[in-house]
């Protein structure tokens, strides 16, 4: 897709930056640009240039995905020509919603995760020309609607121009986030209520009465990920069985791109895969992504705490000050002392005579749960 020359105006762009213009471009697949350049940009990501890869490779049916570019354009003299740095990008993807009227949308942000833009230097300039190339962008796919999905608060202030530009602002589903300042899992507890520090103890010493192997494996081997996928899956039907499920080769793919960033925590009764988690590490954050279990020895010997704990533990041992296990299931994890994160989405319909039906749509609680959950099945 061809470059496009974006002039932002003066009184956007201030100081050393107002004789600066800006050029973007649309990529459709992450490998069309250094890994080194995208990661300067999203330094200590946890969806990373490999998780975007990732995306690619795992022929999801329901979203095409786009790369938005963003060059700090210089010339450099008459007979010298130019130079371009990048200087922003944002991921993006598009999704229809059939049970809308047939609406597409074109959103910046992943499907199942956070919104995060790369942003250097003259940040309100950058996001101004993303949302310009988006513009673009969303006519040639035929999208009637844009959006920046589940953004955190740090966020907000970039945004703020676009709330005069007809988005609207609307509050996403939380994700939940453990800041881990403790020297150890007791010392934890004890942050705990009392009621639920008695619950907990007795359900951990109810798993202790069972031998369940436990291991952690960066790269598991293909019966081990068949299994998991069984487990994901079973977690899919039961919780969320309206979400789309992730495509097959998704794990096997993530853990050959991103085997540093990748942990798969196994737990096994009897030789039987009976839980896993699936996480992504990025220097001292931890994402719980996706989870599944063995329904009857999980109720039994209460994995979903076994597997809490030992995530815990290893992040401790490893450094780890943020354990995030994402949105829904809000009540275990209030329980757990998780704080609740704030997140926003900012929409906007490109056809000025439905952008009074889109405030109207956005009150609907079904309309809101079509933007507010994330689009892929994290269990």
């Amino acid at each position: 897709m061809p470059t496009q020359a974006v002039k932002i105006p003066k009184m956007k762009v201030s100081g050393q930056f107002q004789n600066r213009h800006l050029v973007t471009k649309v990529i459709k697949k992450i490998e069309e640009v250094p890994a080194d350049e995208w990661n300067k940009i999203f330094p200590h990501v946890p969806e990373s240039y490999y998780f975007l890869k990732t995306l690619d490779e795992s022929n999801f049916e329901q979203f095409s995905f786009h790369y938005i570019l963003v060059y700090e354009h210089k010339e450099l003299g008459p007979h010298a020509g130019h130079s371009s740095i990048l200087v922003g990008a944002a991921p993006c993807f598009t999704r229809s919603f059939p049970e809308l009227f047939n609406i597409k949308a074109l959103v910046c942000g992943i499907p199942m995760g956070q919104g995060q833009i790369g942003l250097t230097g003259f940040s309100s300039a950058i996001l101004e020309a993303i949302e310009q190339r988006m513009e673009v962008l969303a006519c040639k796919v035929n999208a009637s609607v844009i959006a920046f999905k589940d953004f955190e608060g740090p966020y907000d202030h970039f945004f703020v121009p676009l709330l005069k530009k007809d988005f609207i602002k609307i509050n996403g589903l939380p994700t939940t986030r453990l800041n881990l300042n403790f020297s150890d899992f007791e010392d934890y507890l004890q942050t705990l209520s009392s009621a639920t520090r008695y619950d907990l103890r007795r359900k951990l010493k109810k798993a202790s009465s069972i031998k369940i192997d436990s291991s952690i494996e960066s790269a598991p081997d293909e019966t081990t990920l068949n299994e998991v996928y069984s487990l994901y899956l079973q977690a899919a039907e039961k919780h969320n069985k309206d979400l789309a499920p992730l495509p097959p080769d998704f794990f096997s793919l993530i853990s050959k791109n991103m085997p540093q960033e990748t942990k798969f925590f196994l737990w096994r009764i009897n030789g039987k895969l009976a839980a896993f988690v699936f996480c992504v590490v990025s220097e001292d954050v931890l994402l719980d992504y996706y989870w599944g279990f063995d329904y009857t020895p999980a109720h039994e010997y209460h994995l979903y705490f076994v597997k809490f704990k030992e995530v815990f533990n290893w992040c401790l041992a490893n450094g780890i000050k943020t354990y995030e296990m994402g949105a829904r299931g809000y009540e275990p994890k209030r329980r757990l002392k998780f704080e609740l994160v704030p997140v926003h989405l900012y929409v906007k319909s490109r056809l000025r005579i439905l952008r009074p039906l889109l405030k109207c749509l956005c009150a609907l609680l079904k309309f809101s749960q079509c933007f507010f959950r994330p689009w892929i099945n994290n269990s």
